[in-house]
Order: C-alpha cells, then structure tokens, then sequence
C-alpha cells in the first residue's frame, strides 16, 4: 500500500494552485478509498497550503470523475486492532483539527460517490458544493462502526441531534437534493459546471480582507462548540483584534470615500 512499483510513494493527493485558490484533490483510483500514506498526504496538503502566503481559499475535491471518496480501505481496516484503530483515530481527527482551525476558508467540491471518511472531512468545510449526480452518506452502521473523521461531532452542530441520529442510523445514501434539504449540502450545482463554479464562488472570498474572513470562520466554527458567553468573549477578542489592523481603517476610508477598497494580503 501507498508505494508504486518502482518502490516510490505514490501521490494520492494532488495539489494545484489557482488564482490564489488551492485545490486539494484526492486521486486515488479507483473509488478513492483511504489507507495510511492517503490520510498522510491529506495532511501534509492542507499544512502546506495553511503555510502558502498565495493560497487565500481552500477547496477539497475528487481528482476521480465517479467517486469523491468512498471512505476508508476496508482491507486496511481488516488489519488493525485496537491500538492501531486508535492511531488511525489520532491521525484523523489531526485532519479534523486542520480543517476546522484553518485561518482560510475551506470550501468543498463534492462530486460522484461521497461516503464514509471522504465526506466526513466535507462536512468540516465551510460551504459544500455538490453535482447533481453525487450521493452522499456515513454507511459505517452496516459494518458495526461509527463515522470516526468527526462526524458525529459535526453532525449534531449541523443538523441538529435528531436528524443527525436517524441519517446514522439508517447508513443510507442519499442523492444531492435530498442531502440539500437536511442540510448536508448547501448547493447542487450541474456536474459539468461544478469546479468553475466553485472556482467562481472561492475567487469571491479569496478577493474579501483575510483576517475578517479569519475571524467569521473562528468565531462560527470554534465559538459553536463553546457556551453562549465562552462564544461571546471570543467573538469580543476576534472584534478587538480587528479594530488594530490597516485593513479596518482601509475598510472603513474606502465606505466614507465611496471608493473600492484595497486590501493588505
């Protein structure tokens, strides 16, 4: 696994940067299923894009027509026991951590089949795209598992407890209008058009100032999981914060002057 024959790591994530939006595109064929060196590279291409100062927005996406992802390897769930279940544990929701601490807006592209750890690492991106043909769902129920990428925990602040039990449950798939009305998904975009128009979407945000963008995402992502006051005190702190920059007095010149405003990157 996660060697070509020559004895090389094979790349299993492929990264391309485009008009400072960074697509993080899995590629491994046929059904884009996880095995240790994916879940590795995974990693490293959300750290390499935190760190690249040309990279305003992030997209994850299929680098496969059919399937977006369909979950993890069963065959390298087949080999690990307890312990190695939770290094796998650890180094997933390392992912979690990355995706819902990025200081850039995530954005997901979800195309074809989007099940198990695949979709689950969707669910902690800020706005989900879908094609119209794409099915979605968690199936770990049949193979006495739960969604172990976060998914409970981003389930229940998504949809609501109730909802987030019975689509666990029933470990169905669902088409992409359907996963749109429980609030899976938040477009459904025609298959052909799906990567300009999340292109389209990302190059919106990538041209608004980045540390309002920054601080909406913690103050929504990290203050959710906090009491109502804990939240309020952060959304206090994130405020202050920006009150100090060049970019808020530039905002606030630009609204008075009627001009466009132009922003430090």
């Amino acid at each position: 696994m996660g060697k070509t024959e020559e004895g090389q790591t094979a790349v299993f994530v492929r990264t391309a940067v485009q008009n400072s939006i960074g697509w993080i595109e899995l590629n491994r064929p046929p059904v884009n299923a996880f095995e240790w060196t994916m879940v590795s590279q995974t990693a490293d291409a959300l750290d390499a894009f935190a760190h690249d100062a040309q990279v305003r927005v992030l997209v994850l996406a299929s680098a496969l027509e059919r399937y977006f992802s369909a979950g993890a390897d069963l065959q390298t769930f087949r080999e690990l026991g307890e312990k190695d279940m939770d290094r796998w544990c650890e180094l997933v929701h390392g992912i979690v951590g990355k995706l819902r601490g990025s200081t850039k807006p995530i954005l997901a592209a979800i195309s074809g089949v989007a099940v198990g750890g695949g979709l689950e690492m969707a669910l902690h991106c800020d706005v989900r795209f879908a094609a119209r043909n794409a099915r979605l769902g968690q199936p770990e129920i049949n193979i006495n598992f739960i969604p172990p990428v976060g998914a409970t925990q981003a389930l229940v602040r998504l949809i609501g407890r109730p909802a987030a039990l019975r689509y666990l449950y029933d470990g169905a798939l669902l088409d992409a209008e359907k996963a749109q009305e429980k609030g899976l998904i938040d477009e459904v975009v025609e298959p052909g058009e799906l990567r300009t128009h999340v292109q389209a979407y990302a190059a919106t945000l990538a041209a608004k100032p980045p540390e309002a963008l920054t601080a909406i995402r913690r103050s929504i992502t990290l203050g959710g999981g906090m009491t109502f006051d804990d939240g309020l005190a952060l959304e206090r702190r994130l405020a202050v914060a920006l009150a100090g920059t060049a970019n808020f007095q530039e905002g606030i010149a630009a609204f008075l002057e009627r001009r466009p405003p132009t922003w430090q990157r």
